[in-house]
């Protein structure tokens, strides 16, 4: 029997496109700016962050310049948008440049704590045993004081001021994000993936650098995010109580407090920073919100 010889031509097969599947990330960032409300969110945080790095280059007056004469002038005065405080100063400057401690107050502790909240609840989800006993129940005995009073109580042991108000406000969110931290590292330590890892031999270190990390940062961030809000919130009531930013720095909580005797001749003057402080903490909120909804990806 002959057997039939075929030449084909390379040039004339046709070429099949193979289409690239997206990652992860990539998914998840097409769902996020598919979500109006979290873009809308994201372009209030955008601009409150360009306030904080420019905002003393875009201010119409000096916010530090203070004139009796000009006191608790009404919204809509000529040269004072926003009218001005108690001192006559520019309120539309003084919070525009308030945005930079403010942020700086709000982000910081959250970021602080995140890194180290992580490293405590990794080591512990991963070690189990003595050791995750040990770690969860020191950091269980903060959860017996609510996260205002405690910040209060360690702003006020250690003194008034920023630094120590970081200081407290970052103690104040490491238990929950080593709570977080240490409850998505031990499910992902009993995975099969994490199991063939070690039975091939990788040390510990290695199995948590690829391993681990990669899966557990994710939601970690995600309910970091989260905390901004509160940290924000906490740091102007720390101001408020005169425990944090010192007169005459522009700061939306110290604002509040100084304002407060305004309330009854210009109330409208009188809650603007405390605007400024709600509206910042709902746009971190509805961002951290729509950043949890396009990680939820379903395989």
């Amino acid at each position: 029997m002959n057997m039939l010889n075929i030449t084909v031509d390379p040039r004339k097969v046709p070429e099949v496109a193979f289409e690239r599947s997206p990652g992860y990330w990539q998914t998840v960032g097409r769902r996020l700016l598919r979500d109006k409300v979290a873009m809308g969110a994201a372009l209030v945080v955008l601009v409150l962050v360009i306030l904080a790095l420019f905002g003393p280059m875009l201010t119409p007056a000096d916010p530090y310049k203070a004139s009796m004469l000009s006191r608790l002038k009404p919204i809509g005065t000529p040269g004072f948008p926003l009218g001005t405080d108690e001192l006559g100063r520019d309120l539309l400057s003084r919070l525009m440049v308030g945005a930079r401690l403010s942020l700086f107050m709000g982000i910081t502790p959250v970021v602080c704590a995140f890194f180290l909240g992580s490293f405590i609840g990794i080591v512990a989800g991963f070690a189990g045993g003595p050791l995750n006993t040990a770690l969860m129940r020191t950091i269980d005995v903060f959860y017996a004081f609510p996260s205002v009073l405690l910040a209060i109580a360690l702003s006020g042991a250690l003194g008034a001021g920023i630094t120590n108000s970081l200081i407290s406000l970052t103690v104040v969110f490491i238990p929950p994000i080593a709570r977080v931290a240490e409850s998505v590292t031990t499910q992902i330590r009993s995975r099969d993936f994490v199991e063939a890892a070690r039975a091939s031999g990788a040390n510990a270190f290695t199995i948590v650098r690829v391993h681990v990390l990669g899966n557990v940062l994710g939601p970690i961030f995600v309910y970091a995010t989260s905390l901004i809000a509160v940290s924000m919130i906490l740091a102007s009531g720390l101001s408020f109580l005169g425990l944090g930013v010192k007169p005459p720095e522009p700061e939306w909580g110290l604002m509040l407090n100084t304002l407060r005797t305004a309330i009854y001749t210009q109330p409208a003057i009188a809650a603007l920073p405390g605007v400024m402080i709600f509206v910042t903490s709902i746009a971190f909120n509805l961002l951290s919100d729509g950043l949890r909804s396009a990680m939820e990806i379903k395989s």
